[in-house]
């Protein structure tokens, strides 16, 4: 029998996690089991094509909101082309009202409802070997062959260290994030997650998980995410990890982990502080700082001791913090929501997420929507339209804040700028509400902008400023388009690099003599390192204080900063 398991990634760069967890979970069927992943940026031919000709007499998706559209698509063609081949589904977005999905879409058998690889396992039994019958399987929904609807009982939750570690050949995850659990379930019960639902948190033994993180170790995985809902709620669990991946750090891959910052002691911000710069970085859900709002949704979090520990870990200088903000949840309207960014801003996140609230079947928070006078969109991914507190017009005008803080926050690409920016409103919400605005007023939304053209745009913007201080902001221009790339164009209103050619050579001939800065280029000629690197002369002093002094600098791309990806920097003396 041939099975196929498949997956539509939200991203190429994603890799499904599930897939590969439940034909672990059956290993005796492995010769049988493949799995086939795509992204929804596939056409839905190209898929078609692709499943046809694997023909599987047994075919499961894994669903969630990002995918669920296509997977619909995708089932009803399959179940023309391939009429014998039995179709399952699983995932949170089938899980909750698997009945209603089956009414909806009678092209498929069955779901997997709530964790799935003990009910794939069986249904593996079932459908190879011929084993048992369908109503004996807990944890499925399906059609029985008289056209009814049967519902077995739930399943039970599996222990974690009965969970087989799913990798076994890392070529089909190259130039891809890895994922991996070492636990299951939360002890929060925030009304808008699906993880409320499952509120006994299972922990996989340290002793096994330290033996699967070296396995990614050894093979110099690039990044592996933790998918644990809230990693830290277990101090001895965390410490154990991250003791671990110090000690044995390769010097390569990178640890994601989603935690509560308000969670975080002194022993944990102690072995922190020592790690490698870039070994890990954190993902903390602050979600919104309106007291009323934590109350409702039924969120516990010290706001205070949240904002000291991002401090602390800012301080450190070794730690990617990735703070997150939800915007639409009940009690927060508009002007609640730009207090929530103002506060979260200030607290410097490496990458600030504004998201919008996702209304999720089976979570508290579809349960009171009417309640909140929450209407949203009627189809995955269920995002909200307008609230009581927040109108269909505010919440547009957030989604171009939120535009502009991809684009010129979250990029990295224009920090220095930015920072210096910020002078010139009373708040940091207004600098990204202005610009978004500017966007709008000059139709440059929904265009693919080049990198350098969104430096002409924030330079025009800064010119409509007014502020008299158009040069001063062109040098912080100029030194972040170099900061993190050699770029070969030049914005037409840069000074011409011609002015110091002369100085330039001198140094780098010297350097080819005697290195001093660039002592890791050693045996290349003069005119290799100014290839290989860039010479810019400053009006102000970008390495300092920025106050209006000549500063000669040498941006050096071999050598990075492990968090923001910028060129290593060094101020140099040329005589003029």
């Amino acid at each position: 029998m041939k099975v196929l398991l498949c997956a539509v990634n939200a991203k190429y760069i994603h890799s499904n996690l599930a897939v590969y967890s439940l034909r672990a979970y059956a290993e005796k069927y492995r010769d049988q089991i493949e799995i086939a992943e795509f992204t929804i940026n596939h056409y839905v031919d190209d898929i078609l094509r692709e499943i046809y000709k694997k023909k599987p007499d047994f075919l499961a998706f894994s669903c969630y909101i990002w995918n669920m559209d296509m997977v619909r698509e995708l089932i009803g063609e399959i179940a023309k082309l391939l009429p014998d081949t039995v179709i399952w589904v699983g995932g949170p977005e089938v899980s909750y009202d698997a009945a209603c999905f089956l009414d909806e879409m009678r092209q498929v058998k069955g779901v997997m409802t709530g964790e799935g690889e003990r009910s794939f396992r069986a249904l593996m039994d079932y459908y190879v070997e011929g084993e048992g019958s369908l109503e004996e399987i807990s944890g499925i929904t399906f059609w029985k062959n008289q056209g009814q609807i049967v519902t077995n009982p739930s399943i039970d939750f599996l222990e974690m260290d009965e969970l087989p570690f799913m990798y076994q050949d890392m070529k089909d995850f190259e130039n891809k994030i890895v994922y991996y659990e070492s636990s299951r379930g939360c002890p929060f019960s925030c009304s808008y997650c699906l993880s409320s639902i499952d509120k006994r948190v299972r922990m996989r033994s340290l002793a096994l998980v330290e033996k699967e993180l070296q396995f990614f170790l050894d093979r110099k995985v690039p990044q592996v995410k933790f998918v644990d809902r809230t990693f830290n709620c277990n101090h001895r669990h965390a410490m154990g990890i991250w003791n671990y991946i110090k000690e044995h750090d390769n010097g390569i891959t990178n640890f994601h982990f989603e935690i509560a910052a308000d969670l975080i002691n002194e022993e944990e911000l102690s072995v922190l502080q020592g790690m490698r710069p870039g070994l890990v970085q954190l993902e903390i859900g602050v979600q919104t700082t309106n007291p009323d709002t934590i109350k409702e949704i039924d969120r516990v979090m010290n706001l205070e001791k949240v904002k000291n520990v991002v401090a602390q870990i800012h301080s450190f200088e070794n730690i990617h913090q990735h703070l997150d903000l939800i915007a639409g949840l009940p009690y927060e309207g508009y002007d609640s929501f730009v207090r929530s960014f103002n506060e979260v801003y200030e607290m410097h996140p490496n990458q600030l997420q504004l998201g919008f609230l996702k209304v999720l079947k089976g979570s508290k928070m579809h349960r009171n929507a009417e309640k909140y006078g929450i209407v949203y969109r009627s189809h995955p991914q269920y995002e909200v339209l307008f609230t009581r507190w927040l109108s269909h017009d505010e919440l547009l005008t957030l989604k171009g804040v939120e535009e502009m803080v991809e684009v010129y926050y979250n990029s990295f690409q224009f920090a220095h700028t930015i920072a210096a920016l910020e002078r010139e409103f009373d708040q940091p919400f207004e600098m990204f509400l202005k610009l978004s605005e500017y966007y709008e007023r000059n139709g440059l939304n929904h265009i693919n902008h080049s990198r350098m053209a969104r430096f002409e745009i924030l330079r025009d913007f800064i010119l409509d400023l007014e502020t008299g201080r158009e040069k001063w902001y062109e040098n912080w221009l100029i030194f972040d388009l170099y900061l993190r790339e050699n770029s070969k164009s030049r914005p037409v209103w840069a000074k011409d690099p011609v002015q110091w050619k002369e100085e330039a050579v001198q140094f780098y001939k010297k350097e080819q003599k005697e290195p001093f800065c660039l002592k890791e280029y050693e045996g290349y000629t003069y005119r290799q390192m100014m290839n290989m690197t860039h010479m810019e002369v400053f009006d102000i002093d970008v390495l300092g204080d920025g106050a209006e002094r000549e500063t000669a600098v040498v941006f050096d791309y071999r050598e990075r900063n492990p968090l923001s990806g910028d060129a290593v920097i060094h101020r140099i003396e040329i005589s003029k």
